[in-house]
């Protein structure tokens, strides 16, 4: 979500998380779920999509445990969130210094997140962009959080 900028797995995936990323930006609130969420719809009628797989749920737990690091809380399912800007400028800040990355190891999608992370989130599409890129971008090579 903190990456979002219109990319992704199907046009029928892109379209989905558009939605979502525009009910989010309006200010619903995230509810953390186990399992595959909303943003995997598209993908969930293929019964060997990866949403289903181990490497998916262990990925979740990192990307919990990173984030509940972070903003010194436990990600637990049932968790409600609203994603103001406060909290996706700290989220973003987290990824810009790699602190919330744990999940992203062997991801097909990490040079587009780093990539963006470098640009300073401009063109995302879940709330506002930092207006400032970040200092330690030089040094760096996206369900509801859930």
């Amino acid at each position: 979500m903190l990456t979002f900028v219109g990319e992704g797995y199907s046009p029928a995936f892109t379209a989905n998380y558009r939605r979502i990323a525009e009910r989010l930006s309006a200010g619903e609130e995230i509810e953390i779920v186990h399992g595959p969420d909303d943003i995997c719809a598209p993908l969930l009628a293929d019964a060997d999509a990866h949403c289903f797989r181990q490497s998916v749920e262990t990925r979740d737990q990192l990307a919990a445990s990173d984030v509940g690091a972070l903003l010194g809380m436990a990600i637990v399912e049932g968790l409600v969130i609203r994603p103001d800007a406060a909290f996706l400028a700290k989220l973003r800040e987290g990824f810009s210094k790699h602190s919330v990355r744990g999940a992203c190891s062997g991801c097909e999608w990490s040079s587009l997140c780093d990539r963006i992370a470098t640009e300073g989130f401009d063109g995302v599409l879940v709330g506002p962009a930092r207006l400032t890129r970040p200092e330690t971008a030089r040094e760096t090579s996206a369900r509801r959080m859930g």
